[in-house]
């Protein structure tokens, strides 16, 4: 394929599939505000005020003082209001519920801007073949995403008056995967063969990148069993875990294998742990993509990584000194998906190009 040829297609498919792309990035940010949406509702308390699971019909708050009532009333049968608030009003009970309607709410939202635009693309013969199984399957994943929610938050309601840390991971793990897969497709589709593809030495660094990206979703992961067990409120001291590398309490319950997942200190030392390793690998990964001077914008994709990194840690210290003080805790949420923007931009950038 000659170079005329392949800048050619590139403009045609990038012209042709420009709007889907664009309505794809606009359901990534949704996904993204989703994200930070959850951890304030999270961190606010809010999470548990909703009892019950309406899709659709339950895009409504409540409307009259009858229907508060009633809404008030499940939520005083819960764990949460029975341990914890059953000193709370009704207007105390307002105040919680907001967060977790318009959380829900957003979710919902999220599903039409989808779905309405997928059906008119669709039904316009604007969707490649290769491409839309692509988009059912992401409304599908979006769909059971909602599932998962309600998975988790019925944990809560039962026995214990706080949610699953093993249900919040898988459902913020579910969340980061759909925004990922919402990007990628976006950026494949405006552009279908970036320049860097072409260059030998990129197979090393889509390597190095996949590997980059694993380390950030599994520290994402534990950072929600951090959120989930509360683990962010202790050892708020950096570098050191109150005066310790490695807390004498890590290995403190029985079997030894449930401390990774629910022993406060252990949680929060391998999270840190990962922090640095993740911080490390994209830093390195940066650097050698500097280094290979490759054509596009590989290299500003790397350094967007290797900054944002650096800026994520920086918020999960704050996070920790501040004992999760919500603005900062919700930044580094964000901050999250961020770095997760600028893999996925970079190995997008560093795709092979098939002949």
């Amino acid at each position: 394929m000659t170079a005329f040829a392949t800048d050619r297609l590139r403009a045609s498919s990038s012209s042709d599939n420009r709007p889907i792309a664009w309505w794809l990035l606009l359901c990534a940010a949704m996904v993204l505000a989703m994200a930070v949406i959850g951890a304030i509702t999270r961190l606010t308390e809010s999470g548990l005020s909703m009892v019950e699971w309406k899709p659709l019909i339950g895009i409504l708050p409540p409307l009259s003082d009858a229907e508060w009532n009633r809404v008030f009333d499940l939520y005083k049968n819960t764990p949460e209001f029975r341990i914890f608030n059953n000193r709370m009003d009704l207007a105390g009970f307002q105040e919680i519920f907001w967060w977790e309607w318009f959380h829900r709410l957003w979710g919902q939202v999220i599903g039409f801007v989808f779905l309405f635009p997928f059906l008119r693309f669709w039904i316009q013969g604007r969707i490649a073949a290769d491409l839309w199984p692509k988009l059912a399957g992401l409304f599908l994943l979006g769909g059971l995403q909602g599932g998962i929610g309600w998975f988790m938050v019925k944990s809560g309601l039962v026995d214990q008056p706080n949610v699953s840390p093993y249900r919040l991971a898988l459902h913020l793990g579910t969340a980061i995967l759909i925004y990922a897969l919402l990007l990628r497709t976006a950026l494949g589709l405006l552009d279908p063969l970036p320049l860097a593809g072409w260059r030998p030495e990129s197979a090393g660094l889509r390597r190095h990148a996949r590997w980059a990206l694993g380390l950030v979703a599994v520290t994402i992961v534990w950072g929600a069993f951090v959120a989930g067990s509360r683990a962010g409120y202790a050892y708020n001291t950096f570098p050191l875990m109150e005066g310790y590398v490695i807390p004498p309490e890590i290995g403190t319950l029985t079997p030894w294998w449930h401390n990774p997942f629910e022993n406060t200190a252990a949680i929060q030392l391998i999270h840190r742990a990962l922090a640095l390793l993740t911080g490390l690998t994209v830093v390195a990964l940066a650097i050698r993509t500097a280094t290979a001077r490759l054509p596009g914008r590989a290299t500003q994709a790397a350094r967007a990584a290797g900054a944002m990194v650096l800026v994520q840690i920086g918020l999960g210290v704050a996070t920790l000194l501040t004992v999760v003080w919500i603005p900062v805790a919700a930044a580094h949420q964000a901050g999250a998906i961020l770095v997760v923007s600028a893999l996925v931009w970079l190995l997008h950038e560093l795709r092979p190009v098939r002949r």
